[in-house]
């Protein structure tokens, strides 16, 4: 079965660009577009895409309202939410993330990573890069924790490895890299990881690493 995508963009050379990158594809179909969000959220509806690529600025519904519509509560259908973005609006990136989108790629991305990150994400994971996540958070800093103030009571709940892997996590790393750097089976990961979702009631990994920058749990520009 191909991957079901849905382009969200308000440029239509962009999206043109995008189709052409990914109709290549044996394993991927391009089942719609749309130019902002109340016609992704449509598109959505109608065409149940298994990953929605989504620009963030565009007229009407921005993309971080859509997100949060397709990924939240009242979501009807299996979408996942791939975020497009420039650096000069990566502060709604973070907003997206916390919407719900399962990660995000730079619009000036070579096309093997876009291709990638659609496999990626409709495989159930996140699409967190280590060089973009860092760079992100680091310029937000100052609008996370000083380090200073106590962590959350809720992390008192992890045991000393699921902390581990949640600052592995937040780094960006994957299972399999997460397994070499701790000499354990990614099997053992992604049950570690799993607790760690479970105990702190957050959807996926790309929660996760939000939330151990949020929390105080890692700091930017730590290694």
């Amino acid at each position: 079965m191909a991957i079901r995508v849905l382009l969200v963009d308000d440029q239509p050379l962009l999206r043109t660009g995008f189709r052409m990158i990914l109709e290549a594809e044996q394993d991927i179909a391009v089942v719609g577009e749309a130019g902002d969000g109340l016609q992704a959220l449509d598109q959505v509806r109608a065409l149940q895409p298994d990953v929605v690529l989504m620009d963030i600025r565009m007229p009407r519904m921005d993309g971080v309202e859509a997100t949060r519509q397709i990924t939240g509560p009242e979501r009807n259908g299996p979408a996942k939410v791939l975020v497009l973005t420039t650096f000069d609006l990566d502060e709604y990136v973070v907003e997206a993330l916390r919407a719900g989108a399962s990660g995000f790629l730079l619009k000036d991305a070579p096309a093997h990573e876009l291709v990638q990150a659609i496999r990626v994400v409709a495989g159930g994971e996140a699409m967190l890069a280590p060089s973009i996540t860092r760079r992100l958070l680091d310029k937000y800093a100052t609008h996370l924790p000083s380090g200073e103030e106590p962590l959350p009571d809720a992390l008192t709940t992890l045991t000393d490895r699921e902390v581990e892997v949640l600052k592995l996590v937040a780094r960006g790393l994957s299972n399999a890299e997460i397994a070499a750097d701790l000499f354990v089976s990614e099997t053992t990961v992604k049950t570690h990881v799993g607790h760690v979702l479970t105990k702190l009631g957050l959807r996926d990994r790309v929660q996760a690493a939000v939330y151990a920058y949020e929390s105080g749990l890692v700091r930017p520009g730590a290694q």
